[in-house]
């Protein structure tokens, strides 16, 4: 297949990585193509690779990219999502596949155009592993990866396809799950990084200094955990409130993280491997540190995670009090007034939910 990957970044170049070395044609789309080699390696925790392959090029070009290609996958940020999605629709046609990871975000929506004109898309619920560069457009560490990938497509048809494409580049079972909003409900960054930050930064104004933050992941706290669980929960209500759409795959994250109490929580979250040594989104300013309020932990999981499960709950007439409670302490200290609305997409009601995702 011809494949571009949207995206030089972790896990755009891990992708350009597995798809390249099961001898696809395959191109990468990123806004430094000079700093890409054709020669693209994985290397594990020791360093070790384990897996490489030839790309053909990179390049910033939307044309050269989306022209009379096979598949597109998708690895920006939702915050630049939507603007993807229009320069997709306009250098390519209705041929390719398209697909983003993770699958949350919003994304969905910013490819209706591209959906009503007949392009396949989906989705994958989780990342295949973690993630992160070693150096440019060269070498990416990845770990953890996980036994099992699921997929959902729109309109939902396809996803047996999809996932046999997705199941073939990383050599994993890959399950078809019902439907598209099993992907947008999942409660993974936009529930597990949004209540990181508000108990890390809870008492921060502009003009304060850190001294030191902890550890995003590996100094994890029970404070933390509490939050956590709570939105989980109110997640799990929106869900059970919601019963046309098959929502099981929703996967509370005390199941997800085998966690059931706050203690174990915690236990669990900072002991992963490959969350080990990962900072807390945090710039150097005189005197100590600040929250980076640019860092896509603030401006993705908040506008363009949380807050999309905060508007299906008002579909559903859920009360999330945990949920509104820690986006309204976001939107205190926001710097970037952008997010998702689904009314900018048609969809105004629990019909329009409907009507969209079980197509």
């Amino acid at each position: 297949m011809k494949i571009t990957i949207v995206g030089g970044g972790n896990i755009g170049t891990q992708f350009a990585v597995h798809c390249a070395e099961k001898g696809h044609r395959v191109s990468v789309y990123t806004s430094t193509p000079e700093l890409y080699d054709t020669h693209l390696c994985i290397v594990d925790e020791n360093d070790a690779v384990t897996h490489e392959g030839e790309i053909e090029s990179a390049t910033d070009d939307p044309e050269t990219a989306f022209r009379d290609t096979d598949l597109i996958i998708v690895t920006v940020p939702a915050t630049v999502m939507k603007i993807t999605a229009e320069k997709i629709y306009n250098h390519s046609d209705s041929k390719p596949i398209i697909g983003v990871v993770p699958g949350n975000g919003g994304s969905e929506c910013a490819f209706r155009k591209c959906i009503e004109r007949g392009n396949i898309f989906f989705g994958i619920e989780r990342v295949p592993a973690v993630a992160r560069i070693v150096q440019k457009g060269k070498t990416v560490k990845s770990t953890g990866y996980r036994n099992e990938l699921h997929i959902a497509a729109l309109p939902s048809k396809y996803a047996e396809k999809c996932a046999d494409l997705i199941g073939s580049f990383f050599d994993k079972k890959t399950t078809v799950i019902p439907n598209f909003l099993n992907l947008t409900m999942t409660p993974s960054n936009p529930i597990l990084h949004t209540t990181r930050l508000r108990t890390l930064f809870k008492d921060w104004q502009k003009g304060m200094v850190y001294k030191s933050v902890p550890l995003f992941y590996e100094e994890w706290n029970d404070s933390s955990s509490e939050l956590l669980i709570a939105c989980d929960e109110e997640v799990q209500n929106i869900c059970r409130a919601l019963p046309e759409f098959d929502l099981k795959y929703v996967k509370s994250l005390r199941e997800h993280y085998e966690s059931p109490t706050v203690e174990a929580m915690t236990k669990k979250i900072s002991s992963i491997p490959a969350f080990k040594g990962l900072t807390s989104p945090t710039v150097k300013v005189d005197g100590g540190f600040a929250p980076d309020l640019h860092s896509r932990y603030f401006t993705a999981d908040f506008s363009y995670g949380l807050t999309i499960i905060k508007q299906i709950a008002d579909f559903a007439g859920v009360k999330t009090p945990c949920i509104d409670a820690t986006l309204a302490w976001y939107k205190d200290i926001a710097v970037e007034k952008d997010e998702f609305n689904f009314k900018d997409y048609g969809i105004f009601d629990r019909g329009d939910l409907e009507k969209f995702y079980l197509m």
